[in-house]
């Protein structure tokens, strides 16, 4: 099994309408005293709610782009908050169907959890020695989803219901209470620390038969590192928690079982073909159909390449609407550092199109009075400069430059590319960045951990010392925070990472306003195609709003601030 083929519900029973987002009936909730009697059965449906992640709501779109958009990186393509628009504008309100659709989504995602663990929780007696062992790895996986659900909730919502059972999930709406989002990092601590204990590394897993795109002890460890930097940081601010991210990320680092891949470019062609290198990728989001039903529930493929890719028209694949714009201003700081080789790898001035001779699927400059090194330079006049403000895309996910045939997915709208959760190079910044805030200034840990990141962002090799890329050695507390976070923008750019960032920095808001001044000093009519510079408030869009439905079901809740 070349990639984790999620399982189909196949073994549905009756599904009922819920009254509220919380009360779900499980996809697998059938027959359970007749059921997961054997590992391979609880197998079957632990793959269920691995699938859940496939979901429109989850990473298929809203997770992994829409609502991660409006960043002092990136922008939505246009100047109206119309239609496609409105999220990635932040002009839309608590009655957005998105955020009714992701909220529900985890929910559910989060009662198959609850289910599954219930479910083989009653069979393990019947187990061998050895398939407890394995069933013990199978709750651990589950246990790691449901954190990771938990978390999207916590981070995405703030003050939500903590469900620990399927039998809190069916209560009456009116019962439900927002729990502190302290108790629910401290469940997710919990479920985490618990898949460490059980889970084997990728590299050392004997048991699975197969663990291509399964959580491993590195995931757990890598989550729970990201865990800790999100709650030490806004809005919960416990400071405590930096050095617990440093520590689970240095014994993550020191295990020697994990590594920054050679090539910085390779990650795009894996994860553009499905091929897993379990070194790196820490939670991937496997997605795979070979042909497109129009049915969701048969069509576990994603948006991914062709909703945040490069813009293509008269392509094998149809079209790639390539909604997800960059903004030049952060290309432009960032080709300061002229030898880093992801600048050219992590974004596209180009297209593709029909070339005059009517050839198809050929590359077009986006431009062709000016490329986008002559409209960023200083003495730029300019005329040359409004392509690169609506028509800059990401191409990590560029399909044409890197899909295979054999994985190439023939519909307009989705494709077979996976999606990076968690790298293990964004471990290695948060546990420079951790050592930084624990300790108030950093040390020489925390210098190779962002280095090495850097030196394979330059080509170099990493494990050897090189003034081109290495931060210089004297910096304070200060400018060590501001480098790290500014080489998170760079290595993680577009994959969904920024807006988290900077919530948790506390500068939201304000980095969406900076950003709009940097774009009217380069392009005096730029500020109309940076639509959040007009709906973002302060206070406000750090979360998205509890969904109207489910707000007024829950008498208990209150909204959240501004919404």
């Amino acid at each position: 099994m070349n990639k984790l083929k999620y399982i189909l519900y196949i073994m549905i029973g009756l599904i009922t309408i819920p009254s509220c987002s919380l009360d779900e009936v499980s996809y697998t909730e059938i027959e359970k005293t007749n059921y997961m009697n054997t590992p391979a059965e609880a197998e079957t449906v632990l793959l269920g709610v691995y699938r859940k992640m496939v979901e429109e709501g989850m990473y298929r779109f809203n997770l992994s782009m829409l609502f991660t958009i409006p960043t002092d990186i990136a922008k939505v393509e246009g100047n109206s908050p119309d239609g496609l628009r409105l999220v990635p504008s932040n002009s839309y309100t608590s009655t957005q169907i998105e955020v009714q659709q992701t909220w529900s989504s985890l929910y559910s995602a989060i009662y198959d959890a609850n289910d599954f663990l219930e479910g083989i929780s009653g069979k393990l007696s019947g187990y061998s020695e050895r398939e407890q062992q394995l069933a013990a790895i199978y709750m651990a996986e589950a246990r790691t989803l449901r954190a990771l659900y938990y978390f999207e909730l916590v981070r995405w919502f703030g003050h939500i219901a903590l469900i620990k059972t399927t039998q809190q999930s069916h209560a009456n709406p009116a019962t439900y209470t927002q729990a502190d989002p302290v108790e629910v990092y401290e469940f997710i601590e919990s479920d985490l620390l618990y898949a460490i204990d059980n889970l084997p590394y990728a590299m050392d897993d004997n048991f699975r038969a197969e663990n291509s795109f399964r959580i491993s002890k590195g995931s757990a460890m890598g989550l729970l590192t990201k865990v800790y930097a999100t709650w030490a940081g806004s809005p919960v601010s416990d400071h405590s928690k930096w050095e617990k991210a440093a520590n689970v990320a240095k014994t993550l680092i020191n295990s020697g079982k994990h590594a920054l891949m050679d090539d910085y470019e390779q990650l795009w062609k894996n994860t553009c073909n499905g091929i897993w290198d379990p070194s790196e990728s820490l939670l991937e989001v496997s997605f795979y159909s070979p042909v497109v039903t129009g049915m969701a529930a048969f069509d576990p493929s994603g948006r991914i390449g062709k909703w945040n890719g490069v813009t293509a028209t008269n392509i094998k694949g149809v079209r790639n609407a390539g909604n997800w714009k960059v903004i030049p201003t952060f290309l432009r700081d960032w080709n300061s550092r002229s030898q880093d080789k992801r600048w050219q790898i992590s974004f596209a001035d180009y297209r593709y199109g029909t070339s005059p001779a009517g050839q198809n699927g050929v590359k077009i400059p986006i431009s062709n009075n000016a490329t986008f090194l002559e409209a960023i330079a200083e003495d730029a006049p300019e005329n040359i400069k409004r392509p690169f403000m609506n028509g800059l895309t990401p191409a990590k996910w560029d399909t044409e430059k890197y899909v295979d045939d054999a994985n190439y997915l023939i519909d307009a709208n989705l494709s077979n590319i996976n999606w990076y959760i968690l790298r293990y190079a964004d471990v290695l910044l948060l546990y420079a960045e951790a050592i930084n805030e624990a300790q108030g200034g950093p040390n020489s840990d925390a210098y190779e951990a962002v280095n090495v990141v850097r030196r394979r962002g330059f080509g170099l090799p990493i494990n050897m010392s090189n003034t081109l890329s290495d931060l210089p050695l004297d910096l304070t507390y200060e400018e060590f925070q501001e480098a790290v976070r500014t080489e998170r923008a760079y290595e993680l750019a577009f994959e969904g990472h920024r807006r988290h960032d900077l919530t948790r920095w506390g500068i939201y808001y304000e980095s969406i306003m900076e950003t709009v001044q940097d774009i009217a000093d380069w392009y005096s009519d730029g500020p109309q195609y940076y639509i959040p510079a007009n709906y973002t408030k302060k206070n406000k869009h750090e979360l998205l709003p509890i969904p109207q439905r489910d707000l007024d079901l829950m008498v208990n809740f209150k909204q959240n601030i501004g919404w």
